[in-house]
């Protein structure tokens, strides 16, 4: 039985795209902001095109923020997309205005320092060591377009936390690529939009739902 992955539907642009490469990847797919059913799917995903405020209003609105406390808390797999990743960090720095994100990792989200803005197109990315969402497409290419970035990494493992790992990509500076910690896991790309190699990782997650 295909694993059931809800895709969050808090008014966060066309995630046509990502339903469609999430189903490719072996899911079955719903599109709701139903609390019910997004707590019980196997896998959460949290897209996010725009302004980090934008998200976090969006996503506070729909109660995604409480939504996603609870599922991580239970240990229920949680994956984010560009933005999406973004709002699990403690705020976010937009036009000289601060926001407050979901705080799930520390650090703040700035303006990338970069000749050309956005950063957009396909990249190279540095995949951390022991990666499972990276599993054979470590040396593929993926989409970004995206103007901010988590540019520090400031959580270490420790005690029975397992370290969590960190994939970076470089447009002017260093920023981090993706994360994978326990249950979370986010990429500042959008696998839905990476062709094969996006299909191949969005299936490395969904594979990894039936062990969680």
């Amino acid at each position: 039985m295909a694993p059931r992955v809800v895709v969050f539907d808090y008014g966060s642009g066309n995630v046509h795209s990502a339903l469609k490469a999430v189903e490719a990847a072996g899911a079955s797919v719903t599109l709701t902001n139903d609390s019910d059913l997004a707590l019980e799917a196997d896998g959460l995903l949290v897209p996010g095109v725009g302004a980090f405020a934008t998200v976090m209003s969006g996503l506070r609105e729909a109660r995604g923020d409480s939504l996603i406390e609870k599922r991580l808390a239970g240990g229920r797999p949680v994956m984010g997309i560009c933005v999406g990743l973004q709002v699990m960090c403690d705020e976010g720095l937009e036009h000289g205005v601060r926001t407050e994100g979901l705080g799930q990792w520390p650090g703040q989200v700035t303006k990338l320092d970069a000749p050309i803005l956005p950063h957009m197109g396909w990249n190279t990315v540095e995949v951390g060591s022991g990666s499972v969402l990276f599993e054979g497409v470590e040396e593929e290419r993926f989409y970004f377009v995206h103007s901010y970035a988590l540019t520090q990494w400031d959580l270490p493992g420790g005690g029975p936390l397992q370290e969590p790992i960190v994939t970076w990509s470089t447009h002017g500076q260093r920023f981090v690529a993706a994360v994978e910690n326990g249950p979370l896991c986010a990429t500042q790309f959008h696998p839905e939009k990476s062709g094969p190699a996006g299909i191949r990782l969005l299936r490395n997650w969904v594979r990894s739902l039936g062990n969680s």
